[in-house]
C-alpha cells in the first residue's frame, strides 16, 4: 500500500495539508501509506467533524430530504460517480437497502461504517462539501457531495442542511 517503507510523517503531512487542502486526499494517503479517514483526520480541525457510523441510518434519512446530491465511490481503480436524490433505505439481510426512482441506489453494508465525516474544504478550485463514510480499517465506503446548481455553486439549502446535521450529530457525540 505505502510508497515507501519510511513511516509517515504526520507533522509535515499535517503541514502540507494546511498549506494545500485541495489535494486528492486518496493520493496523499497511498502515498504515505495511511488510510484515507487517517488523512482527512491529519487536515485542518476547521475542515471537519467526525461522528459514529452507528449514525449511518440516521445520515442516510436525512440525506433523503435534500435533492439531487452526487454520490461517489472513489478506489484505485475507479472513480464512479451518480448524481441523483437518496432514496428511502431499510435495514435487511445485513445491508441497508436504497430503493427507489433514482439513479442512486444498491445495498450497503450499514454496520461496516464505523466513522462519518463532514468535510468542508477546496477542492479543484471551488469550495466542497461532504458527508465520508469509513469502514474499520479506515477506507472511505463512499462519498455524498452538496449538489451544484447550473453555475457549478454549491445549493445554498443543502449547505444549510449539512451545517445543520454536523451540528446536532457532533454535539451528539461530544455528549455522549
Amino acid at each position: 500500500m505505502s510508497t515507501s517503507s519510511a513511516p509517515a510523517d504526520f507533522d509535515a503531512i499535517r503541514r502540507e495539508l494546511a498549506e494545500n487542502p485541495g489535494g486528492v486526499l486518496e493520493s496523499t494517503a497511498a502515498q504515505n501509506g495511511l488510510s484515507l479517514q487517517a488523512v482527512v483526520e491529519l487536515l485542518p480541525q476547521e475542515m471537519w467533524a467526525r461522528v459514529p457510523g452507528d449514525l449511518f441510518v440516521e445520515v442516510m434519512e436525512d440525506l433523503t430530504t435534500w435533492g439531487k446530491v452526487t454520490v461517489i465511490a472513489h478506489t484505485k481503480d475507479i472513480i464512479l460517480e451518480v448524481e441523483g436524490e437518496i432514496p428511502a433505505g431499510k435495514l435487511g439481510h445485513g445491508f441497508y437497502n436504497l430503493h427507489g426512482d433514482s439513479p442512486v441506489g444498491g445495498h450497503l453494508r450499514a454496520d461496516n461504517c464505523k466513522a462519518i465525516h463532514f468535510l468542508r474544504r477546496p477542492f479543484m478550485g471551488k469550495e466542497s462539501v461532504s458527508i465520508q463514510f469509513f469502514n474499520a480499517e479506515g477506507g472511505s465506503m463512499f462519498k455524498v457531495f452538496v449538489g451544484r446548481d447550473e453555475n457549478r455553486a454549491l445549493k445554498p439549502e443543502q449547505v444549510e442542511r449539512f451545517e445543520q446535521l454536523k451540528a446536532r450529530l457532533a454535539a451528539r457525540a461530544e455528549a455522549a
